[in-house]
Protein backbone atom coordinates (compact mmCIF):
# COMPACT_ATOMS: atom_id res chain seq x y z
CA UNK A 1 0.00 0.00 0.00
CA UNK A 2 2.49 2.91 0.71
CA UNK A 3 3.93 1.78 -2.61
CA UNK A 4 0.89 3.53 -3.95
CA UNK A 5 -0.04 5.95 -1.36
CA UNK A 6 2.54 8.60 -0.83
CA UNK A 7 1.13 9.55 2.80
CA UNK A 8 0.99 6.39 3.98
CA UNK A 9 3.03 6.79 6.96
CA UNK A 10 1.41 10.00 8.13
CA UNK A 11 -2.27 8.61 8.25
CA UNK A 12 -4.54 7.34 11.07
CA UNK A 13 -4.58 3.50 11.23
CA UNK A 14 -5.94 1.06 13.21
CA UNK A 15 -2.32 -0.17 14.32
CA UNK A 16 1.48 1.33 15.13
CA UNK A 17 4.42 0.22 12.01
CA UNK A 18 7.07 -0.75 14.25
CA UNK A 19 10.28 -2.81 12.90
CA UNK A 20 9.64 -6.31 11.21
CA UNK A 21 11.59 -8.21 13.33
CA UNK A 22 9.11 -7.10 16.23
CA UNK A 23 6.36 -8.42 14.44
CA UNK A 24 5.76 -11.90 13.41
CA UNK A 25 4.09 -13.07 9.88
CA UNK A 26 2.23 -15.82 11.10
CA UNK A 27 0.10 -14.30 13.32
CA UNK A 28 -2.81 -16.81 12.51
CA UNK A 29 -3.01 -20.31 11.36
CA UNK A 30 -6.23 -20.27 9.78
CA UNK A 31 -8.71 -17.81 7.85
CA UNK A 32 -11.70 -18.18 10.23
CA UNK A 33 -9.51 -16.94 13.17
CA UNK A 34 -9.38 -13.64 11.91
CA UNK A 35 -11.39 -10.98 13.39
CA UNK A 36 -13.40 -8.94 10.61
CA UNK A 37 -11.54 -6.06 12.01
CA UNK A 38 -8.21 -6.95 11.29
CA UNK A 39 -9.02 -7.37 7.47
CA UNK A 40 -10.73 -3.61 8.17
CA UNK A 41 -7.41 -2.25 9.84
CA UNK A 42 -5.37 -3.58 7.05
CA UNK A 43 -7.38 -2.61 4.52
CA UNK A 44 -8.00 -6.07 2.74
CA UNK A 45 -11.08 -7.17 1.83
CA UNK A 46 -12.99 -9.74 3.96
CA UNK A 47 -12.38 -12.26 0.99
CA UNK A 48 -8.44 -12.36 1.84
CA UNK A 49 -6.85 -15.18 2.11
CA UNK A 50 -4.32 -16.02 5.39
CA UNK A 51 -1.88 -15.59 3.26
CA UNK A 52 -2.54 -11.96 2.90
CA UNK A 53 -3.54 -11.47 6.42
CA UNK A 54 -0.47 -12.67 7.40
CA UNK A 55 1.87 -10.99 5.02
CA UNK A 56 0.42 -7.40 5.82
CA UNK A 57 0.86 -7.76 9.42
CA UNK A 58 4.96 -7.65 9.30
CA UNK A 59 5.82 -4.46 10.99
CA UNK A 60 2.16 -4.22 12.64
CA UNK A 61 0.83 -3.89 15.95
CA UNK A 62 -2.65 -3.84 15.80
CA UNK A 63 -4.47 -2.07 18.23
CA UNK A 64 -7.40 -3.74 20.88
CA UNK A 65 -10.42 -3.19 19.41
CA UNK A 66 -12.93 -3.83 22.14
CA UNK A 67 -15.72 -1.38 20.62
CA UNK A 68 -15.34 -3.04 16.97
CA UNK A 69 -18.51 -5.03 16.78
CA UNK A 70 -19.14 -7.04 14.02
CA UNK A 71 -18.83 -7.19 10.00
CA UNK A 72 -22.97 -6.62 9.61
CA UNK A 73 -23.09 -4.15 13.10
CA UNK A 74 -19.99 -2.45 12.71
CA UNK A 75 -19.06 -0.29 15.80
CA UNK A 76 -16.04 2.20 16.70
CA UNK A 77 -12.66 1.47 15.74
CA UNK A 78 -10.02 2.83 17.70
CA UNK A 79 -6.87 4.04 15.76
CA UNK A 80 -3.81 5.17 16.25
CA UNK A 81 -3.90 8.83 16.57
CA UNK A 82 -7.13 8.30 19.16
CA UNK A 83 -4.73 6.13 21.60
CA UNK A 84 -1.96 8.93 21.35
CA UNK A 85 -4.68 11.73 22.00
CA UNK A 86 -5.38 9.32 25.25
CA UNK A 87 -1.51 9.36 25.86
CA UNK A 88 -1.70 13.29 25.47
CA UNK A 89 -4.31 13.84 28.13
CA UNK A 90 -2.53 11.44 30.49
CA UNK A 91 0.94 13.01 30.27
CA UNK A 92 -1.10 16.69 31.04
CA UNK A 93 -2.60 15.28 33.81
CA UNK A 94 0.20 14.16 35.56
CA UNK A 95 2.33 16.57 34.79
CA UNK A 96 0.44 19.72 35.40
CA UNK A 97 -1.71 18.25 38.62
CA UNK A 98 1.77 17.35 40.14
CA UNK A 99 3.13 21.20 39.37
CA UNK A 100 -0.19 22.06 41.15
CA UNK A 101 0.01 20.25 43.75
CA UNK A 102 3.44 21.94 44.35
CA UNK A 103 2.42 25.59 44.03
CA UNK A 104 -0.80 25.51 45.67
CA UNK A 105 0.78 26.46 48.94
CA UNK A 106 2.30 29.60 46.92
CA UNK A 107 5.80 27.83 47.67
CA UNK A 108 8.10 27.95 44.77
CA UNK A 109 8.72 24.66 43.07
CA UNK A 110 11.59 22.94 43.21
CA UNK A 111 13.37 20.69 41.08
CA UNK A 112 14.14 21.15 37.03
CA UNK A 113 10.89 19.03 35.68
CA UNK A 114 8.97 21.19 37.31
CA UNK A 115 10.56 24.25 36.83
CA UNK A 116 10.35 23.57 33.35
CA UNK A 117 7.02 22.92 33.06
CA UNK A 118 6.24 25.46 34.87
CA UNK A 119 8.70 28.39 32.74
CA UNK A 120 6.19 27.19 29.69
CA UNK A 121 3.12 27.84 31.53
CA UNK A 122 4.26 31.61 32.87
CA UNK A 123 5.62 32.17 29.29
CA UNK A 124 2.21 31.74 28.00
CA UNK A 125 0.14 33.83 30.92
CA UNK A 126 2.72 36.96 30.81
CA UNK A 127 3.60 36.79 27.24
CA UNK A 128 0.60 35.90 25.55
CA UNK A 129 -3.06 36.13 27.33
CA UNK A 130 -2.23 39.15 30.14
CA UNK A 131 -0.48 41.28 27.09
CA UNK A 132 -2.84 40.41 24.36
CA UNK A 133 -6.61 40.32 26.33
CA UNK A 134 -5.08 43.16 28.80
CA UNK A 135 -7.69 44.23 31.73
CA UNK A 136 -11.29 42.71 30.58
CA UNK A 137 -13.20 46.17 32.50
CA UNK A 138 -11.69 48.65 29.79
CA UNK A 139 -10.12 48.68 26.19
CA UNK A 140 -6.55 49.69 26.96
CA UNK A 141 -3.89 49.07 24.06
CA UNK A 142 -1.55 46.38 24.25
CA UNK A 143 0.94 48.82 25.24
CA UNK A 144 -0.50 49.38 28.54
CA UNK A 145 0.14 46.52 29.42
CA UNK A 146 4.00 45.87 29.08
CA UNK A 147 6.97 45.24 31.27
CA UNK A 148 6.06 47.81 33.61
CA UNK A 149 2.84 46.02 34.62
CA UNK A 150 4.28 42.85 34.79
CA UNK A 151 8.06 42.80 35.54
CA UNK A 152 9.98 40.29 37.34
CA UNK A 153 8.60 40.58 40.64
CA UNK A 154 5.22 39.94 39.04
CA UNK A 155 6.96 37.04 37.39
CA UNK A 156 8.16 35.28 40.73
CA UNK A 157 6.86 32.35 42.46
CA UNK A 158 4.78 34.05 45.03
CA UNK A 159 2.06 34.90 42.19
CA UNK A 160 0.75 31.27 42.31
CA UNK A 161 -2.40 31.94 44.31
CA UNK A 162 -3.45 35.19 42.16
CA UNK A 163 -3.42 32.56 39.43
CA UNK A 164 -6.23 30.24 40.56
CA UNK A 165 -7.98 33.17 42.35
CA UNK A 166 -8.15 35.49 38.92
CA UNK A 167 -5.63 38.06 40.09
CA UNK A 168 -5.66 39.47 36.68
CA UNK A 169 -8.88 40.30 34.77
CA UNK A 170 -7.24 38.26 31.55
CA UNK A 171 -6.09 35.07 33.70
CA UNK A 172 -10.26 33.83 33.30
CA UNK A 173 -9.34 32.55 30.42
CA UNK A 174 -6.08 30.83 31.01
CA UNK A 175 -7.03 27.20 31.81
CA UNK A 176 -8.37 27.10 27.85
CA UNK A 177 -5.45 28.90 26.96
CA UNK A 178 -2.68 26.37 28.31
CA UNK A 179 -4.99 23.36 27.47
CA UNK A 180 -4.76 24.48 23.67
CA UNK A 181 -1.41 24.84 23.89
CA UNK A 182 -0.04 21.93 26.06
CA UNK A 183 -2.37 19.72 24.17
CA UNK A 184 -1.04 20.63 21.10
CA UNK A 185 2.59 20.43 22.08
CA UNK A 186 2.04 17.35 23.42
CA UNK A 187 0.40 15.71 20.04
CA UNK A 188 3.27 17.77 18.31
CA UNK A 189 6.41 16.22 19.79
CA UNK A 190 4.92 12.65 19.65
CA UNK A 191 5.51 12.69 16.25
CA UNK A 192 9.48 12.79 16.91
CA UNK A 193 9.34 9.36 18.83
CA UNK A 194 9.68 6.24 15.89
CA UNK A 195 6.41 4.14 15.29
CA UNK A 196 4.37 6.99 16.68
CA UNK A 197 2.87 10.27 14.95
CA UNK A 198 1.54 13.60 15.66
CA UNK A 199 -2.38 13.72 15.68
CA UNK A 200 -2.06 16.70 14.85
CA UNK A 201 -1.68 15.86 11.10
CA UNK A 202 -5.28 14.64 10.93
CA UNK A 203 -6.91 17.55 9.79
CA UNK A 204 -10.16 16.01 12.03
CA UNK A 205 -8.44 16.65 14.97
CA UNK A 206 -7.29 19.92 13.97
CA UNK A 207 -10.85 20.54 13.19
CA UNK A 208 -12.03 19.64 16.40
CA UNK A 209 -9.06 21.69 18.24
CA UNK A 210 -10.37 24.62 16.40
CA UNK A 211 -14.02 24.47 16.88
CA UNK A 212 -13.02 24.44 20.64
CA UNK A 213 -11.40 27.59 19.97
CA UNK A 214 -14.31 28.62 18.12
CA UNK A 215 -16.51 28.24 20.80
CA UNK A 216 -14.41 29.45 23.61
CA UNK A 217 -14.49 32.83 21.55
CA UNK A 218 -17.99 33.01 21.00
CA UNK A 219 -19.08 31.47 24.83
CA UNK A 220 -16.41 34.55 26.54
CA UNK A 221 -18.03 36.53 24.05
CA UNK A 222 -21.29 36.11 25.04
CA UNK A 223 -20.43 36.32 29.10
CA UNK A 224 -18.96 39.67 28.79
CA UNK A 225 -21.34 41.61 25.96
CA UNK A 226 -24.37 38.83 26.12
CA UNK A 227 -25.64 37.59 23.47
CA UNK A 228 -27.05 40.89 21.35
CA UNK A 229 -23.73 42.66 22.32
CA UNK A 230 -21.65 39.49 20.67
CA UNK A 231 -22.87 40.29 17.41
CA UNK A 232 -23.45 43.76 17.69
CA UNK A 233 -19.76 43.76 18.11
CA UNK A 234 -18.78 42.13 15.12
CA UNK A 235 -19.67 45.30 13.09
CA UNK A 236 -17.05 47.63 13.33
CA UNK A 237 -17.89 51.53 13.69
CA UNK A 238 -18.89 52.71 9.94
CA UNK A 239 -18.85 56.38 10.66
CA UNK A 240 -21.74 57.17 9.67
CA UNK A 241 -25.52 57.80 10.87
CA UNK A 242 -28.82 57.23 10.63
CA UNK A 243 -30.05 55.06 7.26
CA UNK A 244 -26.40 55.26 5.66
CA UNK A 245 -25.04 53.51 9.43
CA UNK A 246 -27.80 50.63 9.34
CA UNK A 247 -27.51 49.90 5.09
CA UNK A 248 -23.50 49.58 6.05
CA UNK A 249 -24.11 47.61 9.00
CA UNK A 250 -26.28 45.26 7.48
CA UNK A 251 -23.89 44.86 4.67
CA UNK A 252 -20.61 44.38 6.69
CA UNK A 253 -22.76 41.89 9.60
CA UNK A 254 -22.75 38.69 6.75
CA UNK A 255 -19.01 39.64 6.35
CA UNK A 256 -17.72 39.95 9.46
CA UNK A 257 -19.72 36.66 10.88
CA UNK A 258 -18.17 34.82 7.65
CA UNK A 259 -14.67 36.11 8.50
CA UNK A 260 -15.38 35.20 12.30
CA UNK A 261 -15.64 31.58 11.30
CA UNK A 262 -12.95 31.69 8.52
CA UNK A 263 -10.66 32.76 11.08
CA UNK A 264 -11.48 29.69 12.95
CA UNK A 265 -11.49 27.06 10.51
CA UNK A 266 -7.80 28.58 9.41
CA UNK A 267 -6.76 27.66 12.91
CA UNK A 268 -7.42 24.20 11.93
CA UNK A 269 -5.71 24.59 8.37
CA UNK A 270 -2.74 26.24 9.56
CA UNK A 271 -2.03 23.25 12.26
CA UNK A 272 -2.62 20.37 9.83
CA UNK A 273 -0.64 21.89 6.83
CA UNK A 274 2.16 22.62 9.24
CA UNK A 275 2.55 18.82 10.81
CA UNK A 276 1.22 17.35 7.73
CA UNK A 277 4.28 18.72 5.63
CA UNK A 278 6.49 18.62 7.91
CA UNK A 279 5.92 14.49 8.58
CA UNK A 280 5.78 14.11 4.91
CA UNK A 281 9.05 15.83 3.50
CA UNK A 282 10.43 13.36 6.23
CA UNK A 283 9.16 10.66 4.66
CA UNK A 284 9.85 11.70 0.97
CA UNK A 285 13.83 11.99 2.21
CA UNK A 286 13.85 8.51 3.49
CA UNK A 287 12.04 7.58 0.40
CA UNK A 288 15.11 8.12 -1.83
CA UNK A 289 16.98 5.51 -0.25
CA UNK A 290 15.13 2.83 -1.61
CA UNK A 291 14.52 4.58 -4.83
CA UNK A 292 18.36 4.74 -5.13
CA UNK A 293 18.90 1.46 -4.03
CA UNK A 294 17.78 -0.05 -7.87
CA UNK A 295 20.90 1.63 -8.77
CA UNK A 296 24.60 1.43 -8.76
CA UNK A 297 25.85 0.76 -5.05
CA UNK A 298 27.81 3.70 -5.27
CA UNK A 299 25.25 5.86 -5.79
CA UNK A 300 22.93 4.11 -3.41
CA UNK A 301 25.42 4.49 -0.67
CA UNK A 302 25.80 8.50 -1.67
CA UNK A 303 21.97 9.04 -1.20
CA UNK A 304 21.76 7.04 1.99
CA UNK A 305 24.05 9.26 3.77
CA UNK A 306 22.53 12.43 2.64
CA UNK A 307 19.29 11.59 3.73
CA UNK A 308 20.01 10.15 6.54
CA UNK A 309 21.74 13.58 7.37
CA UNK A 310 18.84 14.99 5.59
CA UNK A 311 16.35 13.39 7.78
CA UNK A 312 18.17 14.61 10.65
CA UNK A 313 18.43 18.13 9.63
CA UNK A 314 15.07 18.18 9.21
CA UNK A 315 14.04 16.08 12.12
CA UNK A 316 15.25 18.35 14.45
CA UNK A 317 13.82 21.41 13.00
CA UNK A 318 10.57 19.75 13.73
CA UNK A 319 10.83 19.58 17.17
CA UNK A 320 11.53 24.11 16.43
CA UNK A 321 7.93 23.55 14.64
CA UNK A 322 6.02 21.45 17.40
CA UNK A 323 6.77 24.00 19.68
CA UNK A 324 6.24 27.10 17.16
CA UNK A 325 3.18 25.42 15.78
CA UNK A 326 1.41 24.98 19.78
CA UNK A 327 2.16 28.52 20.44
CA UNK A 328 0.87 29.85 17.37
CA UNK A 329 -2.28 28.23 17.79
CA UNK A 330 -2.59 29.54 21.58
CA UNK A 331 -1.45 32.89 20.69
CA UNK A 332 -4.05 32.83 17.57
CA UNK A 333 -6.60 31.58 19.85
CA UNK A 334 -6.47 34.08 22.72
CA UNK A 335 -6.34 36.74 19.90
CA UNK A 336 -9.81 35.68 18.62
CA UNK A 337 -11.00 35.88 22.77
CA UNK A 338 -9.76 39.02 22.95
CA UNK A 339 -11.49 40.43 20.12
CA UNK A 340 -14.66 38.80 21.38
CA UNK A 341 -14.47 39.92 25.00
CA UNK A 342 -13.49 44.09 24.03
CA UNK A 343 -15.62 45.97 22.10
CA UNK A 344 -14.23 47.35 18.59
Amino acid sequence: MSAEDHFHHVRDFGYFEVPSFLTSSHAYTAVGDVPWHVKHVLHLGQEASLDEVNGALVGKILIPQPFAGTAKHPGLIVTKFMVLQVVVLVLCLLIFRGLGSRIRSGQPAKGRFWNFWEAFALAIRDQVVRPTIGDHSHDHGHGDHGHADHGHGDHGHGHHGAVATGGHPADRYLPFVWSCFFYVLFCNLLGAVPSLGSATGNINVTAALAFSAFMASFLFGVQAMGVGGFFANLIPNTGMTGVGNLAMSALMFPIELMGFVIKHTILALRLFGNIMGGHTALGVILGFIGSAAKGPVALWGVVTVGSVLGQIGVGLLELLVAVLQAYVFSFLATIFISGAVHKH
